[in-house]
């Protein structure tokens, strides 16, 4: 009787997760509920498992779709029940979002024309980490991106920059523009004394090459600092 009642309850789920998924093809996701969607990624780890319940809590915890497919591994364990293999559809999820907006934007006409469409980018990326990264943005004489480098990753506030890498690596790939990013994780947008000294330097070296510095941007959780914006490139 028991082994019947587990093999309806397994139906059962099945069934329901067969229904979500024929509902996606059909409608697409303007048709579900924000726990839906997450229920439908943390089956792809355990496809044998009901995760309705555990997706209805993330949502409530994080508030919402995009904070729930934003949060960490580590945030999204503290709900009971959700463990590495259910959040690999969530974290695949933002790998895969990752990737494609950065082959979006590369080797296309896509072109930067404001600081904002920098923020919108690297945000879901850049906001979450827990120590400085710092990014080089290499562009031509359109503001099409040529390519992104990852230069230097520091510890939770401090990061060591070379300029003399960096121009090396501009030359390289012949750019004629650049726009440098920086993520501060402890969520203060104002840049440091240390944030404009090196600024400064970078500036300063570009010059010497003839290659303009478009701008350099502080990424945090609560949004972005441009320093052309606020006139430190002058």
């Amino acid at each position: 009787m028991i082994k019947k009642k587990q093999n309806e309850d397994i139906s059962f789920k099945a069934g329901h997760r067969k229904r979500l998924r024929d509902k996606f093809l059909k409608h697409g996701l303007k048709a579900f509920y924000d726990y839906e969607i997450i229920e439908l990624l943390l089956t792809l780890g355990t496809p044998r498992k009901d995760c309705k319940q555990q997706a209805k809590e993330a949502v409530k915890r994080f508030k919402g779709l995009k904070g729930t497919l934003e949060a960490s591994i580590e945030e999204l364990g503290k709900i009971k029940d959700i463990g590495p293999l259910n959040a690999f559809g969530i974290k695949l999820f933002q790998a895969v979002a990752e990737r494609y907006l950065q082959e979006r934007i590369i080797n296309t006409e896509f072109k930067i024309d404001s600081a904002k469409v920098i923020f919108d980018y690297l945000y879901q990326s850049m906001q979450k980490e827990k120590k400085e990264l710092f990014k080089v943005f290499y562009l031509n004489n359109a503001n099409k991106i040529l390519e992104i480098e990852d230069i230097f990753c520091g510890t939770v506030d401090h990061i060591v920059i070379y300029p003399r890498e960096i121009i090396k690596s501009a030359l390289d790939r012949n750019a004629t523009r650049l726009i440098f990013v920086h993520n501060h994780p402890s969520g203060n947008l104002k840049p440091s004394s240390c944030d404009i000294q090196i600024t400064q330097e970078l500036k300063n070296a570009c010059h010497a090459v003839q290659i303009e510095l478009l701008d350099h941007i502080i990424i945090s959780r609560d949004g972005y600092y441009s320093f052309k914006a606020n006139n430190l490139l002058l």
